[in-house]
């Protein structure tokens, strides 16, 4: 599971194949926690952050959901997906 994004300490991963399954969405890893988060939405749908991390997160996906949505069909196909941009 490829790393997409770090910041802050977080890191984001996206599964590449196509045993994902909908929604879209990405896994986020920080220290000894992790989350799955909605790439449309920005929702926590599974895992347990801290709430800090959790509103960053949920900011950088707001500004690069395009990018994520881009990310989700190229992992999808087997293709490795694009780094993006950390938040700043």
């Amino acid at each position: 599971m490829p790393a997409i994004s770090m910041f802050f300490g977080i890191i984001i991963r996206m599964f590449v194949g196509r045993k994902e399954h909908n929604p879209p969405h990405f896994h986020a890893y920080y220290q000894d926690a992790t989350a799955t988060f909605d790439i449309r939405s920005g929702d926590l749908i599974e895992g347990n952050l801290p709430k800090k991390q959790v509103r960053l997160i949920q900011a950088w996906a707001e500004i690069y959901r395009d990018e994520l949505l881009a990310d989700w069909n190229l992992a999808s196909n087997n293709d490795e997906p694009f780094k993006i941009d950390p938040l700043k």
